[in-house]
């Protein structure tokens, strides 16, 4: 039988993690008044946007988040009919694209606005848009002084309908919440701004994974989770115990090669790496061009056998070597684990992050598409995503 993959390396997604990790958050909120709105940008934080969204819907989730249009029709031509929400920029040359394939924008510019205006009057058709705020993010949305201007002009847009306005914070995953209380202040300032103008918004959010966790905006209807839906918090200082996640990813591949190694044998580019005695050598098909980061060159780790072994030499485009002496005997199509678990062990993708000085969203989000996503769920293989063999 002939598999949708032909290579040994995969990135294995547990749907039904995914699952029980919307159902957390829906626990934690508690309300059913609140839309749950899941961040499926980056191509689903490395794990799949289209299988992803499609289960976390299933779940309860009730509308999408993405970062730029191609995202969103990535997910409207895989069959998913939900509200999507562009998160990020909207130039003037992508605004019909948005609008065919019915995407909300966020817009913070009032040239957009007019743009976005005359484009859907050519159209004969109106389009949804949700208002940015920066409320201390300073990346895009409006300043304070900006917002009345902004929203007079809003008022006389014809064929723009507004459905939201959002802000997001900067330091929600931190112990400390007055910078946090400080947004939450300027962005219902916004809020009530608009209603003074007779504005009303059918969604009015503010809080990712961490302000869902640890915060309560009663003015507020929305919530936008994102780390959390794959079962990884936002930071180490979030309460970990508000919502139990499980980690739906693992990063998998199989033994390649296997060799005996006497005393001071190179391994890899530069030499990096000398055996100090007689060493079993594992070959592997992963390297940094899979997202596997050459940082990661004598420094990492994978599990064998239920052992874990060290990563030796520099970490190839392709391939990379373990010394596997520890977790004989190994034999070519072993599986190798270099995220997720393997029997009582488990490499966690923040322990990565961590030898990287990076965060858990970087790791998972640098594996690249050329790696299968094998998608299950009770353990039975659902659907292989294989973006170099379509058919």
């Amino acid at each position: 039988m002939s598999l949708k993959y032909g290579r040994d390396t995969i990135v294995e997604v547990d749907l039904n993690a995914v699952k029980h990790n919307v159902k957390e958050f829906k626990k934690h909120v508690n309300d059913e008044n609140i839309t749950m709105m899941a961040a499926v940008k980056a191509n689903g934080y490395g794990h799949g946007a289209v299988e992803v969204a499609k289960s976390a819907i299933e779940a309860g989730i009730n509308q999408l988040a993405v970062a730029f249009v191609d995202e969103a029709i990535e997910l409207r031509e895989a069959g998913i009919t939900v509200p999507i929400l562009i998160l990020g920029y909207t130039s003037v040359a992508a605004v019909e694209d948005a609008i065919q394939y019915d995407v909300m924008m966020t817009v913070y510019r009032i040239e957009d606005l007019q743009s976005i205006n005359e484009i859907a009057n050519r159209l004969q058709k109106k389009v949804q848009i949700q208002v940015k705020i920066d409320t201390g993010m300073s990346r895009i949305g409006l300043q304070e002084e900006e917002v009345k201007p902004f929203l007079e002009e809003l008022n006389r847009m014809e064929y723009v309908e507004v459905v939201g306005m959002f802000t997001h914070y900067s330091t929600a995953d931190e112990t400390d919440k007055a910078y946090t209380n400080m947004q939450t202040g300027l962005f219902e300032k916004a809020v009530n701004t608009a209603k003074e103008l007779g504005i009303h918004f059918p969604y009015i959010h503010s809080s990712n994974s961490a302000g869902s966790m640890e915060l309560s905006n009663t003015f507020q209807n929305m919530v936008r989770v994102g780390i959390g839906i794959y079962g990884m918090y936002p930071s180490k200082e979030v309460d970990h115990t508000v919502v139990a996640l499980k980690p739906a990813l693992s990063l998998k591949s199989k033994v390649a090669h296997v060799k005996h190694a006497k005393k001071k044998r190179g391994v890899s580019y530069g030499n990096t790496y000398v055996t100090t005695g007689e060493e079993w050598i594992a070959t592997v098909p992963i390297g940094y061009a899979d997202g596997y980061n050459r940082q990661l060159s004598n420094k990492g780790h994978a599990l064998i056998n239920g052992v874990r072994v060290p990563v030796i030499g520099r970490v190839c485009m392709d391939q990379l070597m373990l010394d596997v002496t520890k977790a004989m005997p190994v034999q070519v199509g072993d599986e190798v684990v270099f995220y997720g678990k393997q029997g009582e062990e488990e490499i966690a993708v923040e322990e990565i992050a961590d030898m990287l000085g990076t965060i858990n969203y970087e790791v998972t989000c640098m594996l690249d598409r050329r790696i299968p996503r094998v998608y299950k769920e009770n353990n039975e293989m659902t659907a292989v995503v294989n973006i170099l063999r379509k058919n």
